[in-house]
């Protein structure tokens, strides 16, 4: 199984939980277990939302993540069942399970961010990366192409301009083309990326959590093609929640929110 693993650190008095992948030798490339692990991560994240205003994924030792383990690949890429099942039941399920999660996710990127890493951070409502990342999808240089559930997953955050371009020319880009083409939100210095992510994810948690899973849900109805007729109406809802109420009444006194 390797020394790699997904660390989860709960929420902290302030709502920020912290998903960490921890691979550093490999540039946290991903093994079998990790995607796994991934999965169950944001399943507990989504258990425990009463608690989680907002979820920060970084990686462990400089980089986000380098892809997949290559040395594992041997062991099940071979074979048309074992790999269908890596891709769909164990891969697809993991970013499936971020975009899911009801609370808004902040990629903090250092580094590396290729191939399933890039996939990861697509799957983050927010990007933030230091002026040396570097960001693709170079599979085809390994012999394979990107399974079709992480295509469609990929292509609706970058568009499928951009997707063609890093999928059949195998490009790397900088980050200040990662900016300007929309992979990332934000460039900052290296030494400033993990600061510029712990302050965005506070400026979040300070926010109405009920506002902020509202327009989660709005989004992911967007993605969807919605929302529908009944989905606009439900939406509604929050009319004579307290945190509506509070809203308003601060902004009014002229105080801070209390959320």
């Amino acid at each position: 199984m390797g020394d790699g693993r997904i660390e989860l650190q709960a929420a902290d008095g302030a709502g920020v939980a912290r998903v960490r992948i921890h691979n550093p030798a490999k540039q946290n490339a991903l093994s079998v277990a990790m995607w796994q692990q991934l999965h169950a991560a944001f399943a507990r994240l989504q258990a425990a939302a009463a608690s989680t205003r907002v979820v920060l994924v970084s990686g462990a030792g400089g980089h986000f993540a380098a892809g997949g383990d290559i040395e594992e690949f041997p062991s099940f890429r071979f074979d048309e069942q074992r790999l269908h099942h890596f891709h769909e039941q164990q891969v697809a399920p993991a970013l499936q399970a971020i975009l899911d999660c009801g609370m808004p996710v902040l990629a903090q990127i250092e580094g590396s961010c290729i191939g399933g890493g890039l996939e990861i951070a697509a799957c983050c409502d927010l990007r933030i990366c230091g002026r040396g990342s570097r960001f693709g999808i170079p599979i085809a240089r390994l012999g394979f192409p990107l399974a079709p559930s992480e295509a469609q997953i990929v292509g609706r955050v970058l568009g499928l301009p951009l997707l063609r371009e890093l999928l059949l020319e195998a490009r790397l880009l900088a980050a200040d083309e990662a900016l300007a083409r929309g992979i990332v939100n934000r460039v900052v210095a290296d030494d400033a990326v993990a600061a510029e992510a712990e302050a965005s994810a506070a400026r979040i948690a300070a926010l109405s959590p009920q506002a902020q899973r509202l327009n989660k849900r709005t989004l992911r109805q967007l993605a969807a093609g919605g929302p529908s007729a009944a989905q606009r109406q439900e939406h509604f809802a929050y009319a004579d929640s307290a945190e509506h109420r509070e809203g308003l009444a601060a902004f009014v006194e002229k105080r801070p929110a209390r959320f």
